[in-house]
């Protein structure tokens, strides 16, 4: 078994510079739990035309702060579904730890419920999965010259509540950043058992979750809270 954790090469030679790639590449760590999507993100990320190399890759948040430790990159990639603890709070460590680092998150949560959060918590960059990987690598670009990157839809969003004075907060902010996870997917329609096998956690964690839910936003019962999910899921997303 593989500790999910992949480093460049693993041998001192092996980890020698790639003669074809310029020595001041940027280099990236990517934080995702599937080893395929890993892989596919790291090919399109080298094989890009600009100076970037993936040097590490993780796939928990506890990984992550490992061998961003030890390669220093230059930016991380992150996912936000992670088993452990979520990307969110992964995103608020490595601020913690690393406050100059820059955060990109490549996620397949609705970009319209998570972005704004993300930012929040330290990211500089928010891209959907759905999305064509292409735009990861203008993403990457954008973040690297200090641009914070959202979708133009999600950008004339927060544009459009800025200008007319809209209140952002509602009654999710009361949330953590695992519970407003799986309320997002209790409002798609997901069981438990779904949503522990997506996060990587018990059924019964995942009840204990819905429970703090229940409580945060005073309702009475899971059929409440469902109801609610699936309402606040609709009005969010673009």
């Amino acid at each position: 078994m593989t500790s999910g954790l992949k480093r460049t090469g693993s041998t001192k030679q092996d980890r020698k510079p790639n003669p074809s790639r310029k020595s001041d590449a940027k280099r990236i760590v990517i934080v995702d739990d599937h080893p395929l999507f890993r892989k596919g993100l790291e090919e399109l990320i080298n094989d890009s035309d600009n100076d970037f190399a993936v040097c590490g890759e993780a796939s928990d948040a506890a990984q992550a702060m490992s061998v961003i430790r030890e390669l220093k990159p230059d930016l991380a990639i992150v996912d936000l579904s992670l088993p452990g603890a979520n990307g969110i709070e992964l995103i608020k460590n490595i601020r913690a730890e690393f406050p100059k680092l820059p955060i990109l998150v490549l996620s397949m949560h609705d970009e319209s419920l998570y972005a704004l959060r993300a930012l929040r918590a330290g990211a500089q960059g928010y891209v959907m999965k759905q999305e064509a990987l292409e735009k990861v690598i203008g993403a990457i670009d954008g973040v690297f010259a200090g641009r914070p990157y959202l979708s133009p839809e999600m950008s004339a969003k927060l544009i459009s509540s800025f200008a007319s004075g809209k209140d952002e907060s509602d009654l999710t902010d009361k949330l953590s950043d695992r519970e407003l996870e799986i309320l997002e997917m209790i409002g798609k329609g997901r069981d438990v058992r779904e949503i522990a096998k997506l996060l990587h956690l018990s059924p019964k964690t995942v009840e204990t979750h819905r429970a703090h839910i229940k409580e945060k936003l005073n309702l009475a019962n899971a059929r409440q809270v469902a109801r609610y999910a699936v309402q606040w899921v609709d009005q969010q997303t673009i």
